[in-house]
């Protein structure tokens, strides 16, 4: 069935420093000057580069085997026959799974003490087993729920976590909404629209702001929805929406249901984006004429978790 391993990194701290600072001596220089510890840089970028060079031998099952840094995944064309082994932080398994969704993804911790490694199974010594599991078909794999937001001129946009549709700087977004036959122009910060896998993530932030107002206000304390990884529903929020002539609250946020689908008609001249998984770099323009149409997409991401019983 495979015929290939692709190994997906990551630029560490330090590699985004020495980028941005031109050599390794001014990066230090910055950070002890800031009074940073510059050898917690050191620490991890060697943490970093000593667990790819450990995969590197432990993968090696005679098929390729390719090392691909996260900045190209967007434009790289992954293979119905590719094998994917994300290396990193849980960000780096969200943002490879959208486009590799299909694929078996591994997700390896490569330094336990620092990454919480919530999609991340796996740590180094035990990447080499999980790999091997998949190659055979033996793995259990868990079958993610992916968002999807389409515009009418073709492009589309996949979440593993969730979907943001709004303005690109800290102005108010315009749009029209539609949900379930309700319709709403509305300004606000943005919509946020996220999946079961993402609803522990950005969108529990504006559970637990609720939960603040509501304890100033009347005492009363929420609970925040929390959806499997599985789940096929979406979970949409309107972020500080705004009452006006022109505007409503009425629509504010709710669970959409399997095969429901949420229609936003950008009313913004210039500035709105639709990006995802809070990578803002990779986004969609959405100014006035656009229409999107977020659903959950028929693609899954399919993430290696364990041995099959």
């Amino acid at each position: 069935m495979f015929d290939k391993i692709v190994v997906v990194t990551r630029h560490t701290r330090l590699d985004e420093l020495v980028a941005r600072l031109n050599s390794r001596s001014q990066a230090k220089f910055y950070i002890e000057h800031a009074g940073g510890d510059f050898a917690e840089y050191e620490s991890e970028d060697d943490s970093y580069r000593r667990a790819l060079e450990t995969l590197r031998g432990a993968l090696d099952f005679g098929i390729k085997l390719q090392f691909v840094d996260r900045g190209f995944v967007p434009t790289f064309l992954f293979s119905p026959s590719d094998v994917v082994v994300a290396v990193g932080q849980d960000g780096l398994v969200a943002n490879t799974a959208k486009y590799a969704a299909g694929q078996p993804l591994i997700g390896v911790n490569p330094d336990p003490d620092r990454f919480d490694g919530v999609l991340l199974p796996f740590g180094v010594k035990g990447a080499r087993r999980a790999t091997a599991l998949t190659l055979e078909a033996k793995a259990r794999i868990r079958e993610v729920t992916l968002a999807e937001a389409s515009l009418s001129d073709g492009q589309r946009l996949l979440a593993f976590n969730d979907l943001f549709v709004g303005p690109k700087s800290h102005v108010s977004a315009r749009y029209r909404l539609e949900i379930d036959g309700r319709s709403e122009a509305q300004s606000s910060s943005g919509i946020l629209i996220s999946t079961g896998a993402g609803s522990t993530g950005w969108l529990s932030s504006v559970f637990n702001m609720a939960d603040g107002i509501a304890r100033l206000t009347s005492g009363q304390v929420g609970q925040p929805i929390r959806m499997e990884w599985e789940d096929p529903r979406l979970i949409y929020v309107v972020r500080e929406p705004f009452l006006s002539k022109h505007s409503g609250v009425s629509i504010v946020a709710g669970v959409l249901e399997a095969g429901g689908e949420i229609v936003v008609e950008s009313l913004m001249p210039t500035g709105g984006v639709i990006f995802s998984d809070g990578i803002e770099a990779d986004f969609l323009g959405f100014d006035s004429g656009a229409t999107a149409r977020v659903r959950t997409a028929a693609q899954k991401a399919r993430l290696v978790w364990e041995s099959s019983k």
